[in-house]
């Protein structure tokens, strides 16, 4: 059997293997649409609905009242706080983990994975238990004036602790799948380790990046159990956003309620976009991006 005859029988077997007929293909695509409709669309479909119930003058009143701004600006500082830590944390992992060899590699690497495998709730009584005002360091503090728990200080060290694997765990197998040849040539030709890192590893990992920085971002965002238990749920104060929407359904303010929500749901609209768009662009990326250029010395 030739070469062209051997090529043809591969695609028919690929071919076989991977078609269905056509009323299981239709099932399948029914039961995926209907499963999204189900549990995405219509609860979209709810909160926007029940947010605009009465009207466009009501869900801006509710957006622009004190509190709920106060919830706004306090869940976009704890962003801005834990995300920037969390991108400095990942990339020096990532690049320690998947580029060297040393003791302990295995220990961070768990370690890492440990806000996955702890309940948000939990994480959040582990800094009441060492901030409080009855936990390990709690009369301390409290002796010098500072205080964590129930004030935005807890708020951002919770945020930072859910969400520091996302971007740690994006680039880790990327760039262990990428090897360090690149870094080594680099090496060998004069560059210092800065050099290397902004001229070959960071070109090869934008992407990656990009897209761990998109999931840390929205996850600080929408935090709520870790975040529920250090902020005291002082109004106007130590609210975030869910916590916010949370009180507000509590006292059977649904509209007001479902319009924060609907802020929720518009950032999570965006970041699917943004992820989606990222996804793209990284198989583009790896399609057509030459390999980069070696620095000089």
């Amino acid at each position: 059997m030739n070469a062209t005859a051997t090529l043809a029988l591969n695609r028919t077997i690929a071919a076989t293997a991977t078609s269905e007929t056509a009323w299981v293909r239709a099932t399948l695509t029914a039961v995926a649409l209907i499963f999204l409709g189900l549990f995405l669309f219509v609860p979209l479909f709810a909160v926007f609905y029940e947010a605009l119930k009465k009207g466009a003058s009501f869900y801006f009143a509710a957006l622009s009242e004190p509190d709920a701004w106060s919830a706004i600006k306090l869940t976009g500082l704890a962003a801005l706080i834990s995300v920037p830590l969390n991108l400095v944390f990942g990339v020096a992992a990532a690049w320690a983990i998947a580029k060297f060899e040393f003791r302990g590699k295995q220990l961070l690497t768990t370690l890492i994975d440990l806000p996955f495998s702890v309940s948000p709730v939990i994480a959040g009584l582990i800094y009441v238990l060492l901030f409080g005002a009855q936990g390990w360091f709690g009369p301390w503090m409290q002796a010098h004036d500072i205080k964590i728990i129930f004030a935005v200080p807890g708020i951002v060290l919770a945020t930072i602790f859910i969400t520091f694997p996302f971007v740690a765990r994006e680039l880790i197998p990327l760039m262990q799948a990428q090897g360090a040849e690149e870094e080594e040539a680099a090496q060998v030709l004069g560059a210092n380790g800065w050099q290397i890192f902004f001229r070959v590893t960071l070109p090869n990992i934008k992407w990656g990046l990009l897209y761990g920085v998109i999931l840390c971002n929205a996850r600080a965002m929408g935090e709520f159990g870790a975040v529920s238990v250090v902020s005291g749920h002082i109004r106007g104060q130590t609210n975030t956003l869910p916590l916010h929407v949370e009180i507000l359904y509590n006292e059977y303010n649904f509209t007001a309620a479902f319009a924060v929500a609907s802020v929720l749901a518009l950032l999570a609209l965006v970041t699917l976009v943004l992820k989606t768009w990222v996804e793209s662009r990284s198989k583009e990326y790896k399609r057509t991006d030459p390999l980069p250029e070696a620095p000089q010395p």
